[in-house]
């Protein structure tokens, strides 16, 4: 058992590390987030201070990760990630992302059998970003009316009154990725050679 427990232990500090490389924080940023210490920060994530909850849940809620994320792979090892898929209002909602807070992705269906609705447009904090897999969506922005095809993608604070469905009488997938406001897609691309 004390084996185990101290494999654990060991592997927090390069979890950590790696979480906030991932996260592209530094320490500073890091020790400003939870008001821990550099110090203290750059120990846990060398192996040279051992970890306990009191340092563990504020680096948690400061990566927006779940406690167990952060002292190990779970048990099985499993990375797919098992959400049930939700209905509202005639849509299909699968969400892709298990953690709370931060940037969450969803796969959203509006099927064919749903009746094509009036713009009924919405206001809310966040930021979006949506990407149409197949059919041809229908986005209200503001005093834009617009349809995206297959592989366009739109991207827009939600605080702008805005309304999404399909575009005609085939189904719609498409993938949301929703933030906090000010939280915005990066895209990296390859230079050109």
């Amino acid at each position: 058992m004390a084996n185990d427990l101290d494999r654990v232990l060991t592997a927090v500090g390069p979890q950590l590390r790696a979480l906030r490389q991932r996260r592209e924080m530094t320490l500073a940023d890091l020790s400003a987030a939870t008001d821990i210490s550099v110090s203290t920060l750059s120990r846990l994530e060398s192996g040279r201070r051992r970890p306990n909850l009191e340092l563990l849940l504020p680096l948690a809620q400061a990566h927006g990760v779940p406690l167990d994320e952060l002292i190990g792979p779970s048990a099985t090892g499993d990375p797919r990630i098992h959400a049930e898929p939700t209905t509202r209002n005639g849509m299909t909602v699968l969400p892709l992302t298990r953690r709370s807070g931060g940037l969450q992705a969803y796969k959203l269906i509006i099927p064919a059998s749903r009746g094509l609705h009036e713009p009924n447009l919405q206001v809310h904090e966040g930021y979006e970003w949506l990407y149409v897999l197949s059919g041809r969506l229908r986005l209200v922005l503001g005093e834009h009316d617009l349809v995206l095809q297959t592989g366009e993608a739109a991207e827009f604070d939600t605080r702008l009154p805005h309304w999404f469905d399909r575009a005609g009488a085939e189904p719609v997938e498409l993938l949301s990725l929703f933030g906090p406001q000010g939280e915005r897609m990066h895209v990296r691309a390859r230079p050109k050679r």
